[in-house]
């Protein structure tokens, strides 16, 4: 059993706290903001709220972990951030995998936030940071690398590669054997049959590019 602080105070986090709280063996003792978005009432679900900033003093990194649930903004970049910052601080994290799961001894890192009725098919490795809602297929021998989103009943087929600060949509397909380039943004529902290029955006079926578009320009 971990004593976690969970790092944020918004929707994500107020989850990870019900999660948590009801389907592991951990207990979370806190929540953690930087100081500049401290609120005016330092208690969330009626446990403190620490500023960042000075969190160890209190709160040591030998004794306690974190989990940092956070949305997707700027294509996972803002979640990648806080992450690299609270490594930097010594802390280890934990990782909340649904006991509605299906696993097979599959490798995951750290900090990942794997909801209900996901199924994670044998030899597939899924990275840190990353965050699959619920109802997801994840198909056999693929990989899924480093803060990546996937929303909800998203179907990875086989032997797959999702690079780094990926997002998917709901209900998208990704064909057996491709790579998602980094930052590739997913629309919902859209298909996709070929390789992808870094940071594009890609919706409809089948899913085409669209043109002067950047992932990270978009407001997600």
């Amino acid at each position: 059993m971990a004593k976690v602080i969970i790092f944020g105070i918004q929707d994500f986090a107020e989850l990870a706290h019900y999660y948590i709280e009801n389907d592991t063996k951990h207990d979370v003792v806190a929540f953690c903001l930087h100081k500049a978005y401290m609120p005016s009432d330092p208690f969330f679900k009626g446990l403190p709220i620490i500023d960042f900033e000075n969190v160890e003093k209190d709160y040591a990194p030998s004794k306690y972990y974190f989990f940092a649930p956070m949305a997707p903004k700027k294509m996972n970049k803002v979640r990648e951030e806080v992450y690299n910052e609270i490594k930097q601080k010594g802390y280890k994290f934990i990782s909340y995998i649904s006991s509605k799961a299906t696993l097979f001894d599959n490798e995951i890192g750290d900090n990942c936030f794997i909801l209900e009725n996901n199924t994670i098919q044998p030899f597939t490795r899924i990275g840190n940071n990353v965050v699959l809602w619920s109802g997801n297929h994840i198909g056999h021998h693929s990989i899924i690398k480093d803060h990546v989103m996937f929303t909800s009943h998203v179907v990875l087929s086989g032997h797959c590669v999702v690079e780094s600060n990926c997002f998917l949509g709901v209900n998208a397909t990704i064909r057996d054997a491709i790579i998602l380039a980094e930052g590739t943004l997913v629309g919902m529902a859209a298909s996709i049959t070929k390789n992808t290029d870094a940071w594009g955006v890609y919706i409809g079926n089948p899913a085409k590019k669209l043109e002067k578009k950047t992932s990270l320009n978009l407001n997600i």
